[in-house]
């Protein structure tokens, strides 16, 4: 059975999009593995294997990962390219991990505190932090992928808004660092190098789901059939600046009483402080109160900053209400410090998200909401930011189709005849 509109040759572009994703995802997969994966026949699938091996996208390797004693080996990513030098941007930090040219960790990750008061604080920072990785690897071609704190513009490369910044203009990232280092510079959102991450490196993701990150502010990111949604401006996902309050705290943004003014640890560190002020705590001063100490006070059962963060679980589960119903995604995954508050912070935010008014109980294959910590490791959420790379390769195999791989699962099944 042939589907309308796609010849032989955008039918076998779709699965070498699909093979390479397969492939990017585990890593290294027998003939026999990835017939099962995409339902092929063993002849279509060494067919478009072989035209893989010759472009040199895939590697064949004579290990087997079969149990039975026949085995045609097993075929992986290149090994010798481009690595990657993943990093997490704010003005006051940078996070970083290394990746060989399959994104696969080489060593351990790495975190510096930085002060930027000016763009050009950031930008030598961030080539500091990569020449030292430079000169441990001279003979390597270190590319950058940056997930960088704020509005981004993925495809210029520029930082738009950068929340935490002493300054309020846009910054050329990806111009100015191409510039001074001489490899390739990709970046977006730090909310979208988590969606990345649970996309290519957690095999329970879904084709729809969401990330949120809780931290400094309140941040999210969207994967709808399978690929990130950015929307036009590249501000999607900005679930901190929906209203809570018409009438409270004025944000950042320009608006008053958006989600972060109530719920993000910079919003509950300020109301701590307040407080403080007001009415001393002899162990906790307000001028020096960090997110840590305020954590570790919660945890010690002070009954004022339970009931703030209560209240901000509160607010975040009602604010997540109202994007499930307008989006109806059914698995969330939680990220940053807030994290820490633990089971009774999760709790209280999904008992705000418990109910779906389109939920009647009457179908099977409807799936209960899932709101959860997420489980990646710092170092994989890291590596996420470096998928940027696989996806632009992916599309160029392809360049009608924009969407990626996950915009060609419908192919496959059906095409035996024509591939």
């Amino acid at each position: 059975m042939r589907h309308l509109g796609y010849n032989n040759a955008r039918v076998r572009q779709a699965n070498k999009q699909l093979f390479l994703a397969h492939l990017w995802r585990e890593k290294q997969l027998s003939k026999s593995q990835l017939a099962q994966m995409t339902g092929l026949s063993i002849p279509a699938v060494s067919n478009i294997l072989q035209e893989l091996v010759d472009e040199g996208r895939l590697c064949h390797s004579r290990e087997t990962l079969s149990q039975r004693g026949l085995s045609n080996g097993s075929f992986h990513l290149p090994e010798r390219g481009a690595w990657t030098l993943c990093m997490n941007v704010t003005p006051t930090s940078l996070t970083s991990q290394l990746a060989d040219a399959r994104l696969v960790a080489v060593g351990d990750w790495r975190h510096e505190v930085i002060n930027a008061a000016t763009p050009k604080d950031l930008l030598s920072a961030i080539a500091r932090h990569w020449r030292v990785y430079q000169q441990r690897y001279p003979e390597i071609t270190l590319n950058l992928a940056l997930g960088v704190h704020g509005q981004v513009d993925p495809i210029t490369g520029v930082s738009k808004t950068m929340p935490q910044a002493p300054w309020k203009t846009p910054v050329e990232i990806k111009y100015l660092l191409e510039e001074m280092l001489g490899v390739q510079v990709r970046l977006d959102n730090d909310c979208v190098m988590l969606a990345l991450a649970e996309k290519w490196q957690n095999p329970a993701a879904n084709e729809d789901f969401c990330v949120i990150n809780v931290d400094y502010g309140i941040g999210s990111s969207f994967v709808i059939n399978d690929s990130i949604w950015r929307g036009s401006l590249y501000g999607s996902g900005q679930i901190g600046h929906t209203i809570i309050h018409p009438d409270g705290v004025a944000c950042d943004c320009g608006r008053y009483g958006c989600l972060e003014t109530v719920a993000s640890l910079s919003a509950l560190k300020k109301q701590a402080r307040v407080w403080m002020k007001t009415q001393p705590i002899p162990e906790l001063d307000p001028e020096t109160l960090t997110t840590d100490r305020l954590i570790e006070a919660w945890r010690q059962g002070d009954v004022r900053i339970q009931a703030w963060v209560e209240h901000a679980a509160n607010a975040i589960g009602l604010s997540l209400y109202n994007f499930l119903n307008i989006l109806n995604i059914n698995q969330i995954w939680l990220y940053g410090r807030s994290c820490a508050f633990g089971e009774s912070w999760l709790n209280t935010l999904r008992q705000q998200t418990g109910f779906n008014p389109f939920d009647h109980g009457d179908n099977p294959r409807a799936k209960a909401t899932r709101i959860g910590f997420g489980t990646l490791s710092r170092a994989q959420q890291l590596m996420g930011i470096g998928y940027l790379y696989v996806e632009s390769q992916l599309s160029e195999i392809d360049p009608e189709r924009r969407g990626g791989e996950g915009s060609v699962r419908a192919f496959y099944s059906d095409n035996r005849a024509s591939e």
